[in-house]
């Protein structure tokens, strides 16, 4: 634009909601929610020094009812009501903040209480929720006490609140705080895990705390698939067993198919019923496992010297755990094609034994129907004898009889007669015959 010009007027779009670009009908159904679902989960703000409590209670569909009704009932004069297909809540609670997120198998509830000092684990700051705590649906399955301080702690200080031989000390957020846990569960019921900021900024401390809960809780999540796995496993090596006498069993030629047939039906059906119970568990703690990993690089980090970090006794004891998860999975699908395998070869033997029985049930077949057929000749052949002969006698009456009339015949007339009566039955059997085999032949 030169200079004294003047500026090109932007047309301005009508004011108030009269104009609509878009129409609110073309809208998908589940545009609304996703959108929504982008900027749900998020820890209220707080920045050092804060104390801040998490219970996190597995729960069922009944469990989950009444924790919406208790969340309506205690925030009813905070806010509207609240949905059924909440999943996520942030809220006031008198001098704390709190926030409330629904899984599908479990339910976190966070109690902040921001600007605390004084001792890293005191409860005091709680006092006021302890009641309602108490009677929250659901069982605990893990409960996490936190202090975020500004100051970094003394030597003494973390002795006295973490064990000395369980320590584990990691930087994390790229050096920008350090973490200090022991993983135990102390005398109070909660397990601690101290975080010192030293210079997060924005939204850092929210995020970091998010990151750390998010990867205990489903660090612990994950683990709920190795006792199932462990308690299944003596199940799985004696159905093993079996399969493989079983499997012998088919190689011999001497044994009952049917009695084979019962087995593996019988071992079929005891593992469908284990791969049954297990699949959800499993499937579950390999996900949750993937989520486990994700945090830990997230969380950027770095191991402080002289000491073990978060990754390591992460890596050192949600790893294996994976892995004997893995590998269990991986003997039910195994055995699964065993026992398939298994099936497929006794179908294969009875199918051989079958086609074996019908060859030689056609083989007797035919050596029946050659004899009948030979049978059939010979009757053939003695009825033109039989009918020649009865033909003759006939014609030697007719003969006596009209020899007493006067009208004597040649004396050769019953020799020329003989082959001439069993040529005519003869061809008169086998015109039958060929009009019975083929109805068409006289057309």
């Amino acid at each position: 634009m030169s200079e004294g010009s003047t500026p090109a007027t932007v047309p301005l779009l009508p004011e108030g909601p009269a104009f609509s670009f878009l129409h609110p009908e073309r809208d998908h159904p589940l545009r609304a929610s996703l959108s929504t679902e982008m900027h749900v989960r998020k820890m209220p703000h707080m920045v050092a020094p804060a104390r801040i409590l998490q219970l996190v209670m597995l729960t069922g569909p009944q469990d989950v009812q009444a924790s919406l009704a208790q969340l309506g009932q205690r925030f009813a004069a905070d806010g509207p009501p609240l949905a059924e297909d909440i999943r996520f809540l942030t809220r006031p609670l008198g001098t704390l903040s709190f926030a409330w997120e629904r899984h599908a198998e479990f339910m976190t509830y966070t109690f902040i209480a921001p600007g605390h000092e004084g001792e890293l684990f005191d409860l005091a700051p709680f006092a006021g929720v302890a009641d309602w705590a108490n009677a929250l649906p659901g069982r605990i399955i893990r409960s996490s006490h936190i202090s975020l301080i500004a100051q970094e702690p003394s030597a003494a200080v973390i002795r006295e609140n973490f064990a000395s031989d369980d320590l584990i000390i990691s930087d994390a957020a790229h050096g920008k705080a350090r973490l200090w846990s022991d993983f135990r569960l102390h005398p109070d019921g909660f397990g601690r895990l101290l975080i010192h900021d030293r210079g997060m900024s924005g939204i850092d401390a929210s995020q970091l705390l998010q990151r750390v809960l998010e990867l205990g809780n489903y660090r612990k999540m994950a683990l709920l698939g190795l006792p199932e796995a462990q308690a299944a496993t003596p199940v799985i090596t004696a159905l093993e067993k079996e399969l493989t006498a079983i499997t012998v069993q088919v190689a011999q030629a001497d044994t009952d198919d049917g009695q084979i047939l019962d087995q593996l039906t019988a071992l079929s059906a005891s593992l469908a019923q284990i791969a049954a119970s297990t699949r959800y568990r499993m499937s579950a703690t390999r996900a949750y496992s993937e989520i486990c990993i994700d945090r830990m690089r997230r969380l950027a980090v770095s191991p402080v010297e002289g000491y073990r970090s978060f990754d390591d006794f992460t890596e050192r004891r949600l790893l294996p755990a994976m892995r004997s998860c893995e590998a269990f999975s991986r003997r039910i699908d195994d055995l699964s094609r065993q026992a398939a395998w298994a099936s497929d070869l006794l179908r294969t033997r009875v199918d051989t034994a079958l086609a074996r029985r019908n060859r030689d049930l056609l083989a007797s077949m035919d050596r029946r129907t050659g004899l009948q057929l030979r049978l059939q000749h010979t009757v053939e052949g003695l009825s033109v004898f039989a009918i020649s002969y009865y033909a003759l006698n006939l014609l030697h009456h007719m003969e006596e009889a009209l020899s007493h009339l006067g009208l004597h015949l040649p004396g050769l007339t019953d020799a020329l007669l003989i082959p001439v009566v069993i040529f005519v039955v003869w061809r008169s059997v086998h015109h039958l015959k060929k009009t019975k085999r083929d109805p068409g032949a006289d057309h």
